[in-house]
């Protein structure tokens, strides 16, 4: 018997029994997969909270009071006593003006008043003597009349030798320049031995009172007239006391230590820029705060006693960058709601519409669902408070 022989039985053995088998699994019941439920998402539910707004606006500080110290006589320097950058006292000597030909002009016009001083008493005498004598006719009218000009004449010049002598008096008085303020000197433009003249251009040395000091912020008037808009309407509520405080930020965006106070607004508005003027006064006893420094305020608009504060990881935006956020809604669905946000708070949004008091909001598994989609609710659990202001970054409001 041949090998081909004996394996051909072998092979229609393993076809037959392969074709029962199959035969089987076709007649074998399937099982159906399990149903899949509706997609879990994780809301916040929200609800209603007082929030103190606040705003943030730039400006520049200036000095509280500056004095340009200008020589007001002409003369040589002939000394200047005072330390550049130093702190000066109102009153203190600055500059010394060389006084002698000041003082020369004073004793001349001093002498010259004594001399007037001395013709006036013969003056009033003969004056009054021939009164007397042209009564009596002892004496002719013009005489009289001469004599009585020539006494009001010496008046006169006693008069006009009292104002020399006074001004060269105040010509004096002004060789030493001293200091109308108390502040902080800058340098000096001038050196001992230089010619100055009165009422230059070029100041000497500028005096600057830093403590306190002014700062001034610019803050745009559409948000003035908003701001306005919104007490009128009762959605905020302000403390006046609280409204005129301030607080600062310096450059490198740390706080400053020490409250301001408000003091105005300006009447005018920049039409170069659409904005108002706003100076405040901080008390600045350790000079940490110097002129043409940038700043920015901290200036408290007012509290909202209702304010919707949505987190920002639930609210994204359309085609056309508008806002938008989904709900859960009572029917366990999806909803889309558009939104209108007036500012971030930390990692939240102040929302002013489409959200109300009791609103779900979905903050995850939003790539999972489509509004009219059933969704299965499972509360937020947050991470921790370190974990979510990591970013950091100066608020706008504050939660109370």
């Amino acid at each position: 018997m041949t090998d081909h022989t004996r394996t051909a039985p072998a092979i229609v053995l393993l076809l037959v029994t392969t074709a029962m088998m199959s035969l089987v699994a076709c007649h074998r019941p399937q099982t159906a997969p399990p149903a899949a439920g509706p997609p879990e998402v994780a809301v916040v539910t929200l609800e209603p909270q007082p929030v103190t707004l606040t705003t943030e606006l730039p400006g520049r500080t200036s000095a509280y009071l500056v004095a340009e110290i200008r020589p007001q006589v002409s003369g040589l320097i002939l000394e200047r006593p005072f330390t550049e950058g130093a702190d000066v006292k109102a009153g203190q000597l600055l500059y010394q003006i060389d006084p002698a030909p000041y003082q020369a002009a004073f004793d001349q016009a001093q002498a010259a008043l004594a001399v007037a001083e001395a013709t006036l008493p013969a003056a009033r005498s003969r004056a009054e003597r021939l009164e007397g004598l042209v009564e009596i006719h002892a004496v002719g009218q013009q005489d009289f009349d001469d004599a009585r000009a020539a006494f009001a004449q010496a008046e006169a010049n006693v008069l006009a030798a009292k104002a020399a002598m006074d001004s060269a008096r105040i010509n004096l008085e002004y060789t030493p320049i001293r200091a109308p303020i108390t502040g902080r000197i800058g340098r000096s433009s001038v050196t001992v031995g230089a010619l100055v003249a009165a009422f230059q251009a070029v100041p000497l040395a500028v005096i600057q009172q830093l403590d306190p000091i002014y700062v001034d912020v610019i803050q745009a008037s559409a948000d003035l007239l908003s701001l306005q808009r919104r007490l009128a309407a009762g959605r905020l509520t302000r403390d006046a006391d609280a409204a005129s405080r301030v607080k600062l930020l310096l450059e490198d965006g740390t706080p400053y230590p020490l409250e301001g106070t408000l003091e105005f607004h300006d009447v005018t508005v920049d039409p170069t820029t659409g904005s108002v003027t706003v100076r405040m006064v901080f008390p600045n006893p350790d000079h940490v705060l110097l002129p043409g420094m940038f700043v920015r305020a901290v200036v408290e608009e007012g509290i909202d006693e209702q304010a919707i504060l949505a987190p920002q990881q639930g609210v994204t935006r359309d085609v056309k960058g508008n806002p938008i956020a989904l709900v859960v809604n009572d029917a366990e669905q999806v909803e889309q709601r558009a939104l209108e946000v007036d500012r971030a708070i930390a990692d939240r949004w102040l929302v002013t519409s489409g959200l109300a008091a009791g609103d779900r909001l979905i903050v995850e598994g939003l790539q999972r669902v489509q509004p009219g989609v059933p969704v299965h609710a499972v509360p937020f659990q947050p991470a921790e408070a370190g974990e979510r202001h990591a970013s950091g970054g100066p608020p706008s409001a504050a939660v109370e």
